[in-house]
């Protein structure tokens, strides 16, 4: 049996339901859109939550409290086991370094965060905005070092 041999099992493939065709054909003369106006057309579509051109609930309503999403610093990660992966001439680790790697995308120092997953086998530099306790544990215990990129050092809780 050859891939132009294949045959479909009968049943497998019905007719397409031909659209306004007619009364006959159960879906005619609206072809199952409704009346007249924007959904009846061709590309006509609402966007969700549109009202009809009255105030929309959405911005009737009042916006209350913090909202932290608005704010936040999201971390590109990379684990320290992908990090012992990488080429053995490299002994200084940057995001610049990783993103040319294909570890993370093109970013800077103040975005990147390392965890502690794998193992490290080598001694590296490594610059980046945050580690996790047992990643900067393992690149010491390398004999590495964990720098924190400038600037991005929590501040210190007020006394």
């Amino acid at each position: 049996m050859k891939l132009h041999e294949l045959k479909n099992v009968p049943g497998a493939v019905h007719r397409k339901k031909r659209v306004g065709c007619g009364e006959g054909g159960g879906r005619g003369k609206t072809s199952g859109r409704g009346g007249k106006g924007q959904t009846a057309r061709s590309g006509g579509s609402i966007r969700p939550g549109f009202e009809g051109g009255q105030m929309p609930l959405y911005r009737k309503l009042p916006r209350r409290g913090f909202n932290n999403h608005n704010f936040r610093v999201a971390y590109a990660t990379v684990n320290i086991g992908d990090l012992a992966k990488l080429d053995a001439t490299i002994t200084e680790i940057n995001a610049g370094v990783l993103a040319k790697a294909g570890l993370v995308r093109d970013i800077d120092d103040s975005q990147l965060k390392i965890l502690g997953d794998g193992e490290l086998d080598r001694a590296l530099k490594i610059t980046a905005a945050r580690f996790s306790a047992s990643a900067k544990e393992k690149i010491e215990k390398a004999g590495g070092q964990a720098i924190v990129a400038a600037g991005t050092a929590p501040a210190a809780p007020a006394a």
